[in-house]
């Protein structure tokens, strides 16, 4: 079914009407303000302010609260928008805490939120704000256009939800991966290196070298953070005694040294051959985990590519048999393993969750970012009155 035709069973012949919000909202005055300024950590209340934050602190002053609700929060100096349904005190006096009229709050703030980062280069402040457009299906269906919002919001709601969620894991990671000054020692990637293995490309259109083969041939391409259990290209025999592209052992760590890939990781569980633009890593086991070495230059993609030299940002053998590495309990070999295996094991759940194909949050953002684009395209496909309601 196409937008068109989804968009007109949705509204059942209805029409939309877009509103200015203001006329969809009302403003609501906090009955208190702060006396001390005193943002903490904790507390009793809430504090909403304007900024990124969505909490901007705490406070234990004896004040009043904005009551429970449903509100769409503005900064006037900062354009944020936020969507708050739990009692707070108000930050700044700058805040603007908006109540709808008559509509899925939520709703409007997905809206609100939608066309106002579109049209924001001449609406900074709430003045210009408050004039945003906001589609209102069915507007003389008060039942049927809640219906409508309900729906859309739904959706939105699930996909900002697993986006969450995935950044919790990495958050987790971050905290996991990160050590205080004493607690390791570093080390080089070389240092846990039993033994570092490149490839290369048979002749391209050799059909001796591809027709028929059964030997898993790695691009870089395929290096994408994950455990690789196959290859999309297969070589033969001839290709392999011919070529620079020679077996490595399973569970390497593989690194993309070259162009727009350089960085990425990932980590062979079968035995197979790379193509020249993969650096892969043999890791001693007595020294480190393999895993635990992947979950580092994982989480270090950005700054291993920021090595990278050239034109193309191409990377080598040396830069990251070079790159520091922090092993844990180093003095201690064998507490120093099961540190790095408790590590792992943490890791490796937030892994399957956050990128497995199968059963991890990729699989369902995938599909709820589909949604997510078309119930948001959906919102811009409302047609447009010629009049807008003042």
């Amino acid at each position: 079914m196409n937008g068109t035709s989804f968009l007109e069973k949705l509204l059942d012949g209805v029409g939309v009407e877009w509103k200015a919000l203001d006329t969809v909202i009302k403003t609501v005055t906090a009955p208190s303000k702060l006396k001390s300024q005193a943002y903490r950590a904790t507390g009793k209340l809430p504090i909403v302010d304007q900024g990124i934050e969505f909490i901007a602190g705490y406070t234990d002053e004896n004040i009043t609260p904005v009551e429970a609700g449903e509100y769409v929060i503005f900064g006037d100096h900062s354009e944020h928008i936020k969507y708050v349904d739990f009692p707070f005190i108000q930050g700044a006096d700058g805040l603007k805490i908006l109540k709808p009229i008559s509509a899925n709050a939520k709703y409007i703030y997905y809206a609100f939120l939608n066309f106002y980062t579109k049209e924001m280069s001449y609406k900074r402040h709430w003045s210009a704000a408050k004039q945003t457009l906001i589609p209102i299906p069915c507007p003389d269906n008060p039942k049927k256009s809640l219906e409508i919002q309900a729906e859309i919001v739904r959706i939105l709601d699930a996909f900002t939800e697993l986006t969450a969620r995935k950044k919790q894991y990495n958050y987790y990671r971050d905290q996991l991966l990160s050590f205080e000054e004493g607690e390791v020692e570093w080390k080089t990637l070389g240092d846990v290196t039993k033994k570092w293995y490149s490839g290369g490309t048979p002749t391209a259109g050799e059909p001796e070298y591809y027709e028929g083969g059964d030997i898993p041939w790695l691009r870089t391409q395929e290096v994408k953070f994950s455990d690789i259990e196959s290859t999309e290209v297969k070589i033969t025999q001839a290709a392999v005694k011919n070529s620079a592209a020679k077996w490595i052992p399973a569970n390497c760590v593989i690194i993309a040294i070259s162009g727009a890939t350089a960085g990425r990781s990932a980590i062979n569980k079968i035995p197979l051959t790379t193509n020249q633009h993969c650096g892969c890593l043999e890791i001693d086991s007595a020294k480190a985990l393999y895993r635990y070495v992947f979950h580092w230059v994982s989480f270090n993609y950005e700054n291993i590519k920021a090595l990278g030299q050239g034109a193309r940002g191409d990377l080598n053998s040396s830069i990251i048999k070079g790159f520091k590495l922090p092993i844990p309990y180093a003095d201690d070999p064998e507490k120093s393993l099961e540190e790095q295996a408790r590590i792992v094991a943490i890791l490796d759940k937030f892994d399957t969750l956050a990128n497995s194909i199968s059963e991890g949050l990729p699989r369902e953002i995938e599909l709820r970012q589909k949604q997510y684009a078309y119930f948001r395209d959906l919102l811009l496909s409302f047609p447009k009155t010629e009049e807008v309601e003042a």
